[in-house]
């Protein structure tokens, strides 16, 4: 391919939407997608929330070539309503929040190159597919989904994306849930990374809290790295419940409180493990 993203000229719907051409993936994109899957179903088992690997199978999501994302939708739909909708990259942030409240679930439709097959910057359909849809199937993570999106579009007016866009970030991308085996693993940036598959939840250098609403939209983020601290949730029900507060009143008081470091660990966080940030302090990520 010229491009890593052949979709990068397609033709776009008003929604940002294109066709997937799914007949057009070639032989090779179709072997990558299986390597990516089997390599993540081989490291998940004991560590994947088990909502994530239960719906897994109720998709029927497996090595055999890149998803049809029509077919796949059509599954979802019968379960949760939702539907997957192939975008060429990164939609604008109300086009994305506007799919999100209508139940439906933007994902990049170009497979990442050899390359680029351990570290992908942008999300690929790997990411999108394996690491995010199957938690659609579940009906109080979905509903999450579509709150937040709704709330999204008022963020926006109310100049306080930011704060909202950390919510996503260490809950549905970076998120770790109790269980009764121990931490788990339920954010689809972890879910599709084999190495912080690992690094989460066994590495003694991050931060694990128990996620508080007004202190993650506090939190600042690193894009390009293992997070310097993971955020815990009790159960999807309660990260749901989080969504049914005045936010107005939340964003009130967050515009008069200072931001907090991605490596800080603050009066109040209940802490279930204090990071030694070793890995972080031999990059220089943090000081010493």
């Amino acid at each position: 391919m010229a491009s890593k993203n052949r979709y990068a000229d397609a033709p776009k719907n008003a929604d940002y939407t294109i066709d997937q051409q799914w007949e057009s993936y070639s032989a090779a994109e179709h072997d990558r997608w299986d390597r990516l899957f089997r390599r993540q179903r081989e490291i998940l088992p004991q560590r994947a929330c088990s909502v994530f690997l239960d719906a897994m199978a109720r998709l029927e999501l497996s090595a055999s070539g890149v998803p049809d994302m029509a077919e796949l939708s059509d599954k979802l739909e019968l379960l949760t309503g939702w539907r997957v909708v192939p975008v060429a990259d990164l939609v604008p942030d109300d086009v994305f929040f506007d799919h999100l409240a209508n139940k439906r679930f933007p994902a990049g439709a170009f497979i990442r190159p050899e390359s680029e097959f351990d570290y992908l910057e942008e999300p690929d359909i790997f990411h999108d597919i394996f690491g995010h849809v199957p938690l659609l199937a579940d009906p109080t993570f979905s509903a999450f989904m579509q709150a937040y999106g709704q709330g999204g579009l008022k963020a926006k007016g109310q100049g306080q994306l930011h704060n909202l866009a950390r919510l996503y970030w260490y809950t549905v991308e970076f998120g770790l849930i109790k269980s009764p085996d121990g931490l788990r693993i339920f954010g689809a940036g972890i879910l599709s990374s084999p190495k912080e598959s690992v690094f989460s939840l066994d590495d003694p250098s991050p931060n694990r809290i128990a996620l508080d609403l007004e202190r993650v939209m506090r939190t600042k983020y690193i894009i390009d790295d293992f997070q310097q601290s993971y955020f815990v949730i009790d159960d999807f029900q309660s990260l749901l419940d989080s969504c049914y507060q005045n936010f107005e009143a939340l964003y009130d008081c967050l515009r008069g409180q200072s931001d907090i470091d991605a490596h800080e660990v603050v009066t109040g966080d209940d802490v279930l493990h204090h990071g030694t940030h070793d890995y972080f302090k031999a990059k220089g990520s943090v000081a010493s």
